[in-house]
């Protein structure tokens, strides 16, 4: 059974830092590309950063705040967030697939449940 366990949200002021994790069991990141997709009210889910052929992908939003890293010996991956803005609020995924990419939300084959960030201004 595949799992995706998220962890890490919270409330932040405006230029804080949060770090998100997501434990992943069932499937090795050996031969899964994971990433992180954000989904606000009313909004489609959208890629934030991914890893793919260890090559990463940060949406334009995030480039320069966000980092992405995996731990493959711990089957985990975090999303380093800094410097948040306000417009970075919204329910954080964690998904892994065999093909993903970022700029396509169904390429995802397992998603965690999600963590919920909010960023005040």
């Amino acid at each position: 059974q595949v799992q995706l366990l998220e962890s890490g949200g919270g409330l932040v002021q405006s230029g804080g830092s949060l770090r998100l994790s997501c434990e992943i069991s069932g499937v090795s990141l050996d031969y899964y590309d994971v990433g992180w997709f954000r989904q606000v009210p009313g909004k489609d889910r959208e890629g934030v950063s991914c890893i793919r052929d260890k090559k990463t992908y940060l949406s334009d939003s995030v480039k320069g705040r966000f980092t992405i890293s995996v731990d493959s010996a711990k089957n985990k991956v975090y999303l380093d967030m800094n410097t948040l803005k306000p417009e970075d609020t919204g329910v954080y995924y964690c998904a892994a697939g065999l093909s993903l990419q970022c700029i396509e939300r169904r390429s995802a084959d397992y998603w965690g449940q999600g963590t919920q960030v909010t960023v005040s201004s």
